[in-house]
């Protein structure tokens, strides 16, 4: 009878599981955007000829991540009101960058530091409102990316970078977005536009600082300065994985669903999974034909940056497998590639997003004691 009754449990427990996957990978038709995504492309194709030309392409993503997240951060509404609030967020990612390829240079304790200091600081920004605390974010999961490129890039001795540059190289980038969009503001006879990513929360309105909002900020920058100290402190191979897996999984607010949430894991491991794959393609390749290579994997990276524009809102699990595989080819791209390394790199995947799963757990737990209104996921 005990047998019957467990077999009769079974179905429903496969059910439940096959209910949850179908959520996390649920598809709205309505959430594709590919004029954007071309847009991006197009936009994308410019810094990476530039950097070709030059033969810098230790740049190249500092400049598309600028891009992209200038692109993210356009408030919509008059042409001036939209140059002067990407400007000021250009700005700020500029300080960012420059941290970040300062601090990456150095001894790891400064690494910690920094890292929280930034997550910190970023999570208490939805004060000013939710599309400020956006903007903050994205600045925030840049910070963690050009930290661990610029460590790993200071351990590869044949690739050079400077601070300066790499601020140029941002700055460039998202300066590139308001020429666009200047450009797209004549074309359209002086009018006004709405916001690119329209799906994104546009409210500047403040907010609060209630108690369960400041602990869920400190538990992620303690996260997120563990996931460094652990990266960076041991000196593990690849270990720059371990803190953007976990930035990026890592679901922004308490208040988010946990429909999101596991959209965000799934996607981040998926994401690793590809760019593992796809660092793989230089292992046994040298002189012209790994140049060949690395600069067809660039190419890759931004077509996949530019599907993560595009889908955004056609699957949040898909968008974060694109945007952290495109993070991860060119984060790894300077460094040599073996069988080795892409265990190492999925092993700390793991680890990250791990890290990431213990939070969501706990911003449940606060979730639950709180009962806040859940607002849209960014």
């Amino acid at each position: 009878m005990a047998s019957a009754r467990s077999r009769a449990a079974q179905p429903v427990g496969r059910g439940k599981v096959t209910g949850r996957l179908s959520k996390v990978f649920a598809f709205d038709a309505a959430g594709l955007n590919w004029p954007r995504a071309v847009a991006v492309l197009d936009a994308g194709l410019v810094p990476l000829f530039v950097f070709w030309a030059i033969g810098h392409q230790v740049y190249l993503l500092s400049a598309l991540f600028g891009l992209l997240f200038a692109a993210l951060s356009d408030p919509g509404g008059g042409y001036g009101h939209r140059a002067l609030s990407v400007a000021a967020f250009t700005l700020v990612g500029a300080g960012v960058t420059a941290l970040a390829f300062w601090i990456g240079a150095e001894a790891w304790g400064w690494m910690v530091l920094a890292a929280f200091v930034v997550t910190l600081a970023a999570g208490l920004a939805v004060a000013f409102g939710v599309h400020r605390f956006i903007d903050a974010m994205l600045l925030n999961v840049w910070f963690v990316v050009a930290l661990g490129y610029e460590f790993g890039i200071h351990k590869a001795v044949h690739v050079t970078s400077h601070i300066w540059a790499q601020v140029l190289a941002w700055s460039g980038g998202a300066a590139l977005w308001i020429a666009v969009t200047f450009l797209w503001w004549l074309i359209r006879g002086r009018t006004d536009r709405s916001q690119p990513f329209s799906e994104l929360p546009g409210d500047n309105s403040r907010r609060k600082l209630t108690p369960p909002l400041i602990l869920f900020a400190v538990i992620r920058a303690v996260v997120i300065g563990g996931t460094v100290a652990l990266a960076f402190g041991l000196d593990l191979s690849h270990g720059s994985w371990i803190p953007i897996a976990a930035m990026v999984a890592m679901k922004p607010s308490l208040e988010q669903a946990a429909l999101v949430s596991a959209q965000r894991l799934v996607g981040t491991l998926i994401g690793a999974v590809v760019a593992g794959l796809l660092l793989l393609v230089p292992t046994s390749e040298h002189g012209l034909r790994l140049f060949a290579v690395e600069r067809g994997l660039e190419v890759v990276a931004l077509v996949l940056l530019m599907h993560g524009a595009g889908i955004r809102f056609w699957n949040y699990s898909f968008y974060s497998a694109a945007i952290a595989a495109g993070a991860l080819v060119l984060v790894d791209l300077p460094q040599p590639s073996d069988y080795a390394a892409e265990g190492y790199r999925l092993l700390w995947t793991l680890c990250g997003v791990g890290c990431s799963l213990v939070v969501l757990l706990l911003a449940g737990l606060l979730a639950k004691r709180t009962g806040t209104a859940r607002p849209r996921p960014t």
